[in-house]
């Protein structure tokens, strides 16, 4: 496959992604004050480019993931475990999942399937002092 048939593939993912969350969210109208302050802060200029200092960390990989829940197990347990055994874990049905970076808990969300992908709508952000505020 071409690149540019990669990227046209790209794209349209891309478009089909967009779409489904326009779908689920409403309009841009629509849309909560807290979100419309988030995607300001992103515009800020010292954020594209206006801060050199600021531009040197941007394109640093960072590790996200996102947490169904979790279960303590006795090592006994453990090693009993096969193909079938169901764990139960510390998550109740339908409550929001956890979304981390680098271990840190940035925001709860959602599952959400497009195309067969999984995906996750952010449903709550926590603020940067919320999360400085949790590291001590």
């Amino acid at each position: 496959m071409s690149d540019e048939n990669a990227s046209v593939d790209q794209q349209a993912l891309a478009d089909e992604w967009a779409a489904a969350m326009e779908e689920q969210v409403g309009s841009p109208e629509s849309e909560p004050d807290f979100m419309k302050v988030q995607l300001s802060e992103l515009k800020d200029e010292s954020v594209s480019g206006g801060d050199p200092r600021l531009e040197v960390i941007l394109d640093i990989p960072v590790k996200m993931t996102v947490e169904v829940g979790g279960t303590e197990i006795a090592i006994r347990n453990l090693l009993q475990l096969s193909q079938g055994s169901v764990l139960e874990l510390d998550r109740v049905a339908g409550e929001p999942l956890d979304v981390k970076v680098n271990g840190t808990l940035i925001a709860h969300g959602e599952v959400v399937v497009v195309n067969d992908r999984y995906g996750i709508r952010l449903t709550d952000v926590i603020s940067p002092q919320e999360r400085i505020r949790r590291l001590k």
